[in-house]
């Protein structure tokens, strides 16, 4: 089956099959690669390109306008930051834009506990899923798409055997063009799509 195939939504899917049948399709496509660029572009696509073909979002007004992963940027083998006014001070988290769908994003997103910025960095810092109805409404709100009018973030957790607790390792992201686009039965299908992506790369 041509990879584009995936993508395809069989008629009749309520919204909880819509997610397990992405959720299968990713599978197969992730299936033999652990190269965590590759598969989180085409895990943004499968995901961008079914919301677009499945009914509930195919109306313009409702339409997914975004989707795709920010990643901590300790995880790319670029030089650290260094501070001019104390070199030995440790530097901030920060999400890197990764993979994704839609128009340019915001290249990077600062991340500190306690004063995290945006729903993204919010989803990083307190580890989990955060459903936003109005984008407008949610203090330190980052407007990458002055467009977008609700969003779903869905932390990226690791869990490495010598560690008690889940680290997260960045979000998987998705904006709509509707107030109120997301709902829970989408937050448990992200969150079972990000753990599938998760466990299929090697970090």
């Amino acid at each position: 089956m041509p990879h584009a195939d995936s993508a395809m939504i069989p008629a009749g899917l309520d919204k909880e099959a819509f997610w397990s049948h992405v959720h299968e399709q990713l599978g197969y496509l992730l299936a033999g690669q652990r190269d965590w660029v590759t598969n989180l572009a085409n895990a943004s696509s499968l995901i961008y390109n079914s919301l677009l073909a499945f009914p509930e979002f195919a109306d313009g007004d409702r339409m997914v306008n975004w989707c795709g992963f920010y990643i901590d940027s300790a995880l790319f083998p670029a030089p650290k930051l260094i501070s001019p006014k104390d070199p030995q001070a440790p530097q901030p988290a920060r999400l890197l834009l990764g993979p994704f769908c839609g128009k340019p994003a915001c290249q990077l997103i600062h991340v500190s506990p306690g004063k995290a910025r945006g729903v993204c960095a919010d989803a990083y810092c307190q580890k989990k899923t955060l459903l936003v109805k109005d984008v407008d409404a949610y203090p330190g709100h980052i407007a990458c798409d002055g467009e977008t009018k609700s969003e779903v973030v869905c932390p990226l957790l690791l869990k490495l055997p010598n560690e008690e607790s889940e680290r997260a390792i960045g979000v998987l992201d998705l904006d709509c063009l509707a107030l109120g686009g997301f709902d829970e039965v989408d937050s448990r299908g992200l969150e079972r799509i990000a753990k599938l992506v998760v466990d299929a790369c090697d970090w």
